[in-house]
């Protein structure tokens, strides 16, 4: 049962996209299936991360090939919690999707979203799950193809081109990834993460540190880490609200949790590394300051995004328990807080008809619900209590303080002037998009699809204020998740099955070798 319920997210959707493919000329057939599937492995995901949480971490090897040597899918308490988050918020933009039309079907144009968007979910859920660094590749390209497809879908000249700068710089990603692989397997003979947790400290030390900066570089222009960043505000705004919803808040993430494993599996430290202090600074303050000078909502946004990824990473690099544990629960805030903007812009731009900031301020605003919706998600982004952004920053807050050193505490100044920033970009979209005005015209309603894509953003912000009645229970399993990813022979002895003699498969292969 628990093989079946560690495939079925990565099965299950590339296995309806098939069939949604086949029955093309049916948009109700279409939307069916995609939101039954997204419902079902959502569930899937739960479950697996209680029996993660309860039981630790859950292994599949395919096909009975035991690892290395085979393809293990692998489920532990980080990658159960993002990958729920991660369907939770897949479900509702789909939903979002249908109510405005994007994913409308029963024609050639319209008819690929539902299959790519399945494909979509199922890369995303194997970056979660996969056990080796092959099959993360694998998945990287399949979120590549399809996410490449869903922002050209209908798209005109300036989409195309922006689509063309996503694909290339993703396509150069992959190539330094498919290199690293390449050159760690050729130094260790794996590419087996549990089995290269045991190699890699064995490497020189020159060997370990060009490796670890080769895959924050690869996983660093994923996640959109400053300086290599530039791909994301060009990108993103230019794709249909939805579209620029699930990638925002799903494809950086699954960048950063590629970061997040490979930097503790593989490269553990005792104390702060430099070059992702220095990341975590000029990610935080360039995208910030990025987004002041952006007179768009989608790019000021999509710089906001940029920004507070400069958050994950700075937990990420104290290398403790607390600043892990910070890095976990901002990442789940952010998912949901990021996703619950991006569609309020669209919602936005869908009463305006512009994403121009100074036309905002002189065309109809939205409506109420619209504006609370805004204030909820904008206000937790920023930090304010009790949301979900404020449990998060106040976690990394204190493992920061914690740890101390001048680096740090440079860092903890730059996440605070991050933070006063967001607040007043946030003060300053509300101004232009919601306050009222001498020169605006009375709010009108917008016909089609308003009450799908009303409770699908409802739902998104639902689900951040969840994360905040739930901070209790969440940091504690984000803790758990902290130690686990700290404590590296617990993923590596789940994977490798060590024997009962203290050995494991990897030991023959050491006979082998000499």
């Amino acid at each position: 049962m628990t093989g079946w319920l560690l495939v079925a997210p990565v099965l299950l959707p590339v296995l309806v996209a098939g069939l949604s493919l086949a029955v093309w000329r049916s948009a109700g057939t279409q939307r069916l299936l995609g939101v039954g599937v997204l419902s079902t492995v959502l569930a899937d995901s739960a479950v697996l991360l209680v029996l993660a949480d309860r039981n630790g971490p859950l292994v599949l090897h395919v096909g009975g090939w035991p690892a290395p040597a085979g393809v293990s899918l692998v489920a532990d308490r980080l990658s159960t919690l993002l990958m729920t988050m991660a369907l939770a918020v897949t479900l509702a933009v789909l939903v979002f999707a249908v109510g405005q039309g994007t994913a409308e079907g029963g024609d050639p144009v319209h008819a690929p979203f539902h299959p790519t968007y399945l494909l979509l979910a199922a890369g995303v859920c194997l970056a979660f799950l996969a056990g080796d660094l092959f099959n993360l590749f694998v998945a990287f390209e399949l979120m590549l193809a399809a996410s490449y497809v869903l922002i050209n879908l209908n798209a005109d000249e300036g989409r195309i081109r922006a689509g063309m700068t996503y694909t290339i710089t993703s396509l150069l990603s992959s190539l330094l990834f498919l290199t690293a692989i390449g050159l760690l397997y050729a130094a260790t003979g794996t590419v087996n993460l549990a089995d290269l947790a045991r190699r890699v400290p064995e490497l020189p030390d020159g060997l370990r540190t060009v490796f670890s900066l080769l895959l924050l570089i690869v996983f660093g222009i994923k996640a959109a880490v400053v300086p290599l960043h530039f791909w994301l505000p060009d990108s993103y705004p230019t794709a249909p609200a939805p579209i620029t919803a699930v990638l925002a808040a799903l494809l950086t993430k699954v960048g950063l949790y590629a970061m997040v494993r490979t930097q503790t599996l593989l490269f553990p430290r005792p104390e702060p590394w430099p070059p992702l202090l220095v990341a975590a600074a000029l990610t935080l303050l360039v995208g910030a300051v990025g987004a002041v000078a952006q007179r768009d909502l989608n790019r000021l946004l999509s710089f906001v995004l940029v920004s507070h990824i400069g958050y994950m990473l700075f937990g990420l690099s104290l290398y403790t328990v607390e600043g892990l544990t910070g890095t976990v629960l901002y990442a789940v805030h952010h998912i949901a807080a990021q996703a619950a903007l991006f569609l309020i812009a669209g919602l936005v731009v869908s009463w305006s008809g512009t994403a121009a900031l100074p036309k905002l301020a002189r065309a109809a605003p939205p409506p109420g619900l619209v504006a609370g919706l805004f204030m909820v998600a904008a206000l937790s982004l920023a930090g304010i209590p009790p949301l979900s952004g404020f449990v998060a920053k106040l976690a990394l807050l204190r493992a920061g303080v914690d740890r101390g050193g001048a680096a740090v505490l440079a860092l903890l100044a730059a996440a605070l002037v991050t933070s006063l920033l967001t607040l007043y970009l946030m003060a300053r979209v509300w101004q232009a998009a919601f306050a009222a005005g001498p020169a605006r015209p009375p709010a009108v309603r917008r016909p089609g699809g308003l009450r799908l894509m009303l409770g699908a953003t409802t739902g998104t912000v639902l689900v951040g204020v969840a994360v905040a009645v739930a901070a209790g229970p969440l940091a504690r399993v984000s803790e758990r998740a902290a130690v686990d990813l700290l404590e590296r022979d617990t993923y590596r002895e789940a994977v490798l099955q060590r024997h009962a003699d203290g050995t494991d498969g990897t030991d023959e292969q050491d006979r082998e070798r000499r």
